[in-house]
């Protein structure tokens, strides 16, 4: 039941041939290319960087304090 993860690959080795064709169909004006999940997963559409909640409180915090400081 718990098998080795699926590496997209040995079950698509034609993969990185469709994704670059739909890359190229993609820079024609007016066309749509689609991307199902993997494809897109596996060109980075699916990378978190986005700031924590932490991280974004704590500038808002930082900008509240420089508008204080400049006001007197």
């Amino acid at each position: 039941m718990n098998g080795p993860p699926i590496d997209a690959e040995t079950h698509n080795p034609d993969i990185k041939e469709v994704i670059t064709d739909k890359l190229l169909d993609a820079e024609i004006p007016g066309f749509q290319a689609e991307f199902d999940p993997l494809e897109a997963e596996r060109l980075g559409a699916f990378k978190e960087d986005a700031l924590s909640e932490q991280d974004a409180l704590d500038s808002t915090i930082d900008h509240t304090a420089e508008v204080e400081d400049e006001r007197g």
